[in-house]
């Protein structure tokens, strides 16, 4: 019981019963509940059919997935559903695997989610460096951007290419059959969500864009200029009878891989589905917590990361078994969520009632949405997503090294995709932060006045000092100093005061030097070294030796020391030299 206890589930909602739950409260979640379900239900269908899915498919991952991510969670405020995010992810999955590989995928990645809530992995999302994140979220603002391309003017692309620089070659070859009604239309939804923000602050803008564009859509369709809408692209089947749009009716129960046209169930299938089902857990994390963080500094609350893990590999796990995609939580709805006055995840749990009331009232109308004003809904949210000035200002004061991380994770995610972008931005990164600590840790001879204990020490003792870590990167470097011998020299002190930690090529590095010392003769005094150092080198089997090693706490010691062994090997030279 006691194990169960400590297992970070519903944290989110038992610190909403600890902060006490109040009238105030329930009307700030109903209002922020409304809100974003009206944001919700478009955008839900449209990320859906950014994805290569029918667009009920968005709107099921919201009935799902977001109410049982909001209760079992971490975070208070955060709102999940369909996000901009996983579009350059999942559609390569729909286009080799079909949906019901994408849902496996999501049912995997939930698998991983979880894992990595049960083992505390929370907090190393923190050690993803900021220009990795900016640098893959700019690149997936530009890819969904020019995916949208094709609805937005009406293009009739038959493509089959999985890589963005491909896409949008075909698409410059499709421009000729670009239709003037579309274009009119997604120009005239693009503008109202432009202009809206500036003239309505407080209210969303989606839903009067969307309305623009399908009164636009609809006067064009009765002038002869024809509009390609949402029932037009999509249907469903009931007895035997094909209808136009989305299905009025909650989501079945249903195994993946008992879909029709769906793969057999194998592990071959679960191997090809690893790499993107890893992919996703490691953004739908990043997304997430990023999410909570900023929800955290909004309202003055603080989430439970690993709790936030385990909620959302839940709803991964669960909405793919009722024909909900990927789900992680999104930045913009939440903003919104917290603005709107919600307190609690009841506030999550409403959005969802919304998208379902909207889906089993007004889902005959959702098929006059014409799809050009849904492509210029993800047109808008790709912007935001991209954040060109924050890019633009970031290349301006960024060091160059995060200069370089960020616009390589940028290009590799619009030229191939976001995880070899990840990949290599955290390689090079490391790389980068792995060569700049290096440079902070040298290895320098310490003059005669730098401290009073080496005023007047003979020249048969030297006296160094380590400043910095010292790790695979800097060690062999640092220590190698050490072993340019003078005539003469009987003595090594080394001041490793400065010197936080040592890493197992540092302890061999120094085995080495030792070895050396004792071929010719020198004896190593380290001072100042700390106890966690000492027993680093211990375990090493490094250990002290009447003239050869010794551990001391400050130069005023390594002195005395060096002075005793000097006498003694003078002594011994003396005996030796008398027989």
């Amino acid at each position: 019981m006691s194990r169960l206890a400590r297992i970070p589930l519903f944290t989110a909602w038992r610190q909403t019963r600890r902060a006490g739950y109040t009238r105030q409260a329930l009307r700030g979640d109903i209002l922020a509940g409304l809100t974003v379900g009206i944001i919700a239900i478009p955008l839900a269908m449209a990320l859906a059919i950014a994805v290569g899915a029918p667009p009920q498919h968005g709107l099921y991952t919201v009935l799902v997935a977001a109410p049982l991510i909001a209760l079992s969670g971490g975070s208070r405020f955060n709102v999940s559903g369909p996000t901009a995010a996983f579009v350059v992810i999942l559609l390569p999955i729909v286009q080799q695997h079909g949906l019901s590989g994408l849902l496996l995928c999501s049912m995997l990645a939930g698998l991983i989610l979880i894992a990595l809530g049960l083992l505390r992995a929370g907090r190393l999302i923190q050690f993803v460096p900021y220009p990795v994140t900016l640098g893959f979220t700019a690149g997936i603002g530009i890819v969904i951007a020019g995916l949208q391309l094709k609805d937005a003017l009406g293009l009739s692309v038959a493509s089959s290419a999985t890589h963005f620089p491909e896409q949008m070659y075909d698409l410059a070859l499709a421009l000729p059959t670009a239709h003037a009604g579309d274009a009119l239309v997604a120009a005239a939804t693009l503008g109202v969500l432009i202009a809206w923000p500036r003239l309505v602050p407080k209210v969303p803008g989606h839903l009067a864009a969307l309305a623009v564009g399908t009164l636009l859509g609809l006067l064009l369709e009765f002038g002869g200029l024809s509009v390609a809408t949402l029932g037009e692209r999509f249907s469903y089947t009931v007895d035997g009878v094909v209808h136009a749009g989305i299905p009025p009716y909650l989501p079945g129960f249903a195994l993946p891989w008992q879909l029709p046209d769906a793969a057999p169930l194998s592990l071959a299938l679960i191997r090809e589905l690893l790499a993107p089902a890893m992919a996703i857990a490691m953004l739908g994390a990043i997304e997430s917590l990023l999410c909570a963080v900023v929800a955290d500094g909004m309202s003055g609350s603080k989430h439970d990361s690993n709790g936030e893990l385990i909620g959302q590999g839940l709803g991964n796990l669960i909405a793919p078994l009722f024909g909900g995609i990927t789900a992680t939580a999104a930045i913009a709805r939440t903003a919104a969520s917290v603005r709107a006055g919600a307190f609690s995840p009841l506030a999550a749990v409403i959005h969802a009632g919304v998208v379902l009331a909207a889906m089993l009232l007004l889902a005959p109308l959702f098929s006059y949405l014409p799809m050009a004003a849904l492509a210029a809904l993800l047109l808008m949210v790709a912007w935001n997503m991209a954040e060109a000035p924050h890019v633009l200002h970031t290349l301006r004061i960024a060091p160059r090294s995060d200069v370089l991380v960020l616009l390589t994770c940028l290009v590799l995610t619009v030229a191939f995709d976001m995880v070899l972008a990840v990949g290599a931005g955290l390689l090079l990164a490391a790389g980068l932060f792995i060569r700049q600590m290096s440079a902070l840790t040298d290895t320098a001879p310490l003059p005669r006045h730098f401290h009073q204990a080496l005023h007047d020490l003979p020249e048969q003792v030297a006296a160094y000092a380590i400043r910095g870590p010292l790790f695979f990167g800097a060690a062999e470097k640092a220590l190698n100093t050490l072993c340019r011998f003078t005539p003469g020299l009987k003595v090594v002190i080394v001041d490793l005061s400065a010197v936080p930690l040592l890493d197992m090529t540092a302890l061999a590095a120094l085995d080495t030097v030792l070895r050396e010392f004792r071929r010719h003769g020198v004896g190593l005094v380290l001072s100042g070294t700390s106890s966690r150092v000492r027993l680093q080198l211990r375990r090493a089997g490094i250990h002290l030796h009447s003239q050869q090693l010794a551990y001391v706490q400050n130069l005023d010691q390594a002195r005395g020391k060096a002075m005793r062994w000097l006498e003694e090997k003078s002594d011994s030279t003396v005996a030796s030299e008398s027989v």
